[in-house]
């Protein structure tokens, strides 16, 4: 590629493109990892604590390991060795004691023993058939009153936030609270494992397989190149398939056991208290502001819930120290544990609750300011990151309120709650604005060019539903210059060129890199054996580029040049292969830019008092992403967001019974989420299109999670509009209202 290209303006960039995977999944050709089946293939069962503070004073088997089918019943005392994760390798779990180590018990569901039979039913029948008999029994803690078990530790300061607040003309001092969520992506979380005497083959859900066959080789203790991890689509996960949870190691330790597949698939109930959930969190904010709505101070104070098993942080102020402008600041963070599961990332973990609490503080301060509450947010937006002291690479959230309000009309909002009518229902508008960070992870791709004109890109990251599969054959074909049908992308296994996480909206921006220097690596090659060809006689390889498909002289464009197809086939060279690195910018220690997405969110809740019936009538959303690589998988993100946010702020939360720890609502009758019966009957979804190639060079950033930061606010700050309650406790009740 010519170093003068504008990356971001290729062909097939930013068009809306199909799900090339669409057919394969509508049809049941897609395999999800609970999918694939081997000969003399055994089920695997776990046998599940039912208290959550204890010990296992005894587990009776010898019933169950008599049951027709049954191989082997697996307990803390036969399971084998499996080892920790070392902190220095670098490698992410969230539960860091592998299953079955000990007899003591942390939380209600944890695996206390395993069943393994020839069928899934004799499994669930000697499952059943397990006896474990507890000691020293406690009640459980799970209250969701927190309080901080040690001192809070400051995240970041600047200026004197509780002088100012303290003279500041108009304050507000609030808490607001987020309740436990739980992943319930409709594939549950499976493992199918083989071993074959010296390596593992592990057919995983996960959304990031390089991550997964690292850990697995550290707990099974066998080298990094013996571990192979498969998982060629994904039920989605929400995050809470980002890192391995104990079922995998079980599934891996009984397969090498028993020299058998086996595979095991985890429960909608276990999936309630194995696999992880966003933790329950309680924020508290002060903010204060000059009469002309100038922020002076803003301080918030968070804690998140926590299990025993984990260091898992759910981090509220990531966000609040370059959000809005202001001098003085200050962020801090605590926890207190609970005998609950491990929790973990959940779709935009951190900034999610964390914006419903600032969000919601920015609405209660323009309402004591009298002012209208797009203009405060208007009032005090920074020239630069107020945090990092840096510039950002892109911010365009102005423009994002200034748009979405201009779409949605807000400018005809009347401010008194109550006061906007259609017939006997009550409208309410609110608005909030939204972020996530952009960052990329190291990631590696390989581009082999063929002499028929087609392209094959391989790397080792996922599809996690999102579309990734989509985006890199777009992108691949844009730099290589064919159409998308000639794009064959190959994903979803550990042993192709490590490819990022699909986490934290950065697998896309990730992939740009690699995919630039891997065609980069193969137009040099298209270079040399141009040439040598009549076309180009004469011409040494340096006086030539290779731009969106064809060699062509530096002094010409690229339409006179010719496509690699066709140098290849004169050349009777079978192909040619490119491979490129992305370096990882996340965490960087001291970056020239703050890069971060921003976007805003209109929405109009309905309320009927006389029924006291209260839903989402539309909502308005303009996101400031960079480049859009396909804006129609791009849109189906945000507006999937939207509607899970709209699950978070009327629906969902998960409620532990006090007296032995368990969720009650563990299933999807008693879990409400979002329902199609509870979708706003407009949505509209914008995308500004500035391109942030300070970023990567297609100027493209992540979207997966923004569109879910913030619209939880939005939501509650339109019911405060429409009925005079302002909800600080996700979600909202009904009976909050009347």
């Amino acid at each position: 590629m010519s170093p003068s290209d504008n990356l971001s303006t290729l062909p097939i960039i930013g068009r809306p493109h199909k799900r090339i995977d669409g057919p394969l999944k509508v049809s049941g050709t897609a395999r999800y990892a609970a999918d694939f089946h081997f000969h003399d293939l055994v089920y695997a069962v776990p046998v599940c604590a039912t208290i959550a503070n204890g010990r296992i004073a005894n587990i009776d088997t010898s019933s169950a390991a008599r049951m027709p089918g049954v191989r082997k019943i697996y307990t803390h005392e036969n399971i084998g060795t499996f080892y920790h994760v070392s902190k220095a390798s670098k490698v992410m779990l969230d539960e860091k004691r592998p299953p079955l180590e000990d007899n003591q018990v942390r939380y209600y569901g944890q695996y206390v023993a395993l069943a393994v039979a020839d069928t899934y039913e004799h499994a669930v029948a000697a499952a059943r058939a397990i006896k474990a008999t507890y000691a020293d029994v406690k009640a459980p803690s799970v209250s969701t009153r927190l309080s901080a078990d040690k001192p809070p530790e400051k995240q970041t300061e600047r200026g004197d936030a509780d002088g100012a607040f303290e003279h500041a003309p108009v304050k507000i001092d609030q808490t607001y609270s987020t309740p436990t969520e739980t992943h319930n992506p409709i594939e549950l979380h499976a493992s199918v494992a083989l071993w074959d005497g010296s390596h593992f083959t592990l057919y995983e859900t996960t959304q990031a397989i390089m991550n997964y066959r690292a850990v697995m080789a550290q707990m099974l203790g066998v080298p990094t190149d013996n571990v192979r991890v498969i998982t060629e689509y994904l039920g989605t996960g929400f995050g809470g398939k980002l890192w391995p949870w104990p079922q995998a190691l079980l599934a891996a330790a009984a397969a090498r056991d028993l020299h058998q597949p086996v595979k095991l698939v985890v429960s909608r109930e276990m999936m309630f208290h194995n696999v992880g959930h966003r933790p329950h969190t309680q924020q508290r904010l002060r903010l204060a502001a000059e009469k002309d709505g100038r922020l002076v101070s803003l301080r918030q104070d968070y804690i998140d819930m926590r299990g025993q098993l984990s260091d898992y942080q759910e981090d509220c102020g990531e966000a609040s120290g370059f959000m809005y402008s202001t001098a003085n600041l200050r962020v801090t963070g605590a926890y207190t544990e609970r005998n609950v599961g491990t929790g973990t990332s959940m779709r935009g973990p951190g900034k999610v609750p964390g914006s419903f609490g600032l969000e919601s503080a920015m609405d209660e301060l323009a309402i004591a300011l009298n002012m209208d509450p797009v203009a405060l947010r208007l009032k005090n937006e920074p020239e630069k990151d107020e945090e990092k002291n840096i510039p950002f690479s892109s911010r365009h959230l102005k423009e994002c309120l200034t748009h979405g309000a201009e779409l949605f009309g807000w400018s005809r909002r009347n401010p008194a709650a109550g006061s906007m009518r259609d017939g006997d229902t009550v409208l309410g508008w609110g608005v909030a604005a939204c972020n996530w960070m952009a960052a990329r992870f190291n990631a590696e791709a390989k581009i082999t060019l063929f002499g028929d004109g087609s392209v094959r890109v391989a790397s080792g990251t996922q599809d996690i539903g999102t579309g990734t599969y989509t985006v890199i054959a777009q992108m691949a074909a844009a730099l290589a210059g064919v159409d998308v049908d000639a794009v064959k992308v190959v994903i979803g296994d550990s042993d192709l060129p490590p490819g990022p996480w699909s986490g934290g909206s950065m697998a896309t921006g990730s992939m740009v890199p690699a995919l630039v220097q891997a065609i980069e690596q193969a137009g040099e090659q298209l270079k040399t054996i141009a040439s040598e060809n009549e076309s180009f006689k004469g011409v040494e390889a340096k006086e030539l580029v290779f731009t969106q498909g064809k060699v062509h002289r530096k002094d010409q464009r690229p339409d006179a040049g010719k496509h690699f197809r066709d140098i290849l086939s004169s050349a009777r060279v079978a192909q040619v292969e490119g491979h490129g690195k992305g370096q990882s910018t996340f965490g960087q220690k001291n970056p020239q830019y703050s890069m971060q997405s921003f976007g805003a969110h209109f929405v109009e809740v309905a309320w009927q008092p006389k029924l006291a019936r209260l839903r989402v009538n539309r909502t308005v959303t303009v996101i400031d992403a960079g480049r859009i690589i396909n804006p129609l998988t791009g849109r189906n993100q945000i507006e999937g967001a939207v509607v899970m946010g709209i699950g978070m702020a009327m629906f969902e939360e998960t409620r532990y019974d006090e007296r032995n720890g368990k969720a009650v609502n563990s299933n999807l009758a008693d879990y409400l989420m979002t329902s199609h019966a509870d979708m706003p009957e407009q949505m509209e979804v914008v995308f500004l299109d500035y391109p942030d190639t300070k970023f990567n060079a297609m100027g493209a950033r992540g979207i997966g999670e923004i569109g879910l930061t913030g619209i939880a606010a939005a939501i509650t700050n339109a019911v405060y509009h429409a009925t005079g309650v302002r909800v600080r406790d996700l979600p909202v009740h009904i009976e909050d209202l009347l």
